[in-house]
């Protein structure tokens, strides 16, 4: 069967086609980084109003690139929640009209359980049941992963998630937005041990998360620098994206141990970082257990991970003609395939 994906919910515009025999045959991004940096961050209504004007080019682009035409979509999956409602909606109608135009189901999809599904893109890609990691700008959990739809929350952040503080904390920096990948590439110039940031609950006694207090160090830390120059910065961002690196990696190995589990898999936008991906492979080799990443065009937000998850959900198709979105939406709600 082969599966529109529409991913609408928040800055980027993703479109893709996955087929169940021959996989994915397509996909198209559009980011609106260059809209929103203007503002030093996302623009709800902004955001929508771009969404509207990419989605149908975008899926044009992608049934060039595979081939195919609307005759040929079996199904249509789009991503319900969470995100902004606005943009959400916008992708729901797109799916819908689409859907209804040719008489084909429609599946709502999940957003963190896309971003969770998106390593089985990867080859080699990894076996049930693993331990997961979902690390981006607006989530940090740790998920024991039993099959499709059986996701167990081990642990997650009391506070911002770990992009969140990138993001944050290259802002303090005047880094500008958005910030994590710039702090990220300014942190290979840097030295990490000129400074020495905290590293939140890293010896607590469960698998939760906290960088609101790291983000805080580096304001403290900016605002006792005399000069910020660029060095400065690079060794202050070197600093900060080791603490991160340490405590995400022994978290995941603390989960690895308690739920006694051999593959971990890392999903999310910084899931793209370097540096965790040198520790986490580092780890991996040296205490015998698998790691598995998204490929790194497929760490943001995407619609071939939303085509895959509709793919592996059809069964909870429904006739189109049902808009519903949920800016807020529970994980763990979702049904066992």
């Amino acid at each position: 069967m082969l599966v529109l994906g529409i991913e609408s919910s928040c800055d980027e515009t993703g479109i893709a086609l996955y087929d169940t025999e021959a996989g994915l045959l397509a996909h198209q991004i559009h980011s609106q980084i260059a809209m929103h940096t203007e503002y030093g961050g996302v623009v709800p209504e902004l955001a929508s109003r771009d969404h509207i004007r990419r989605a149908l080019p975008l899926t044009s682009a992608c049934l060039a690139e595979s081939g195919k035409t609307l005759a040929d979509i079996d199904a249509v999956a789009y991503t319900a929640g969470p995100g902004l409602a606005g943009a959400l909606l916008v992708g729901a109608s797109v799916a819908n009209a689409l859907a209804f135009s040719l008489g084909k189901p429609v599946v709502a999809i999940h957003h963190l359980e896309g971003h969770l599904l998106s390593p089985l893109l990867a080859d080699p890609a990894p076996q049930f049941p693993f331990i997961a990691l979902l690390v981006s700008g607006g989530h940090t959990q740790l998920m024991a992963v039993r099959g499709i739809g059986q996701y167990e929350i081990l642990g997650e952040t009391v506070d911002d998630a770990a992009g969140e503080a990138f993001d944050k904390s290259a802002k303090l920096l005047g880094l500008g937005y958005p910030g994590g990948p710039a702090l990220s590439k300014l942190a290979e110039l840097g030295d990490a041990k000129r400074f020495n940031l905290p590293r939140p609950m890293l010896h607590s006694s469960n698998l939760d998360f906290s960088f609101s207090g790291l983000k805080t160090a580096v304001l403290q830390l900016v605002s006792k620098q005399d000069e910020l120059d660029v060095q400065t910065q690079a060794d202050i961002c070197a600093a900060f994206q080791e603490a991160v690196v340490e405590v995400l990696s022994k978290k995941c190995l603390a989960a690895l141990k308690q739920t006694g589990m051999n593959r971990l898999v890392i999903a999310g936008g910084v899931g793209a970082n370097k540096q965790l991906r040198a520790g986490l492979d580092a780890a991996a080799k040296k205490r015998r257990f698998e790691v598995f990443y998204p490929p790194l065009e497929l760490c943001t937000d995407n619609g071939a991970m939303i085509a895959f998850a509709g793919a592996q959900r059809l069964k909870f198709a429904t006739p189109a003609g049902s808009y519903a979105v949920q800016p807020r939406w529970d994980l763990s709600s979702l049904p066992a395939v």
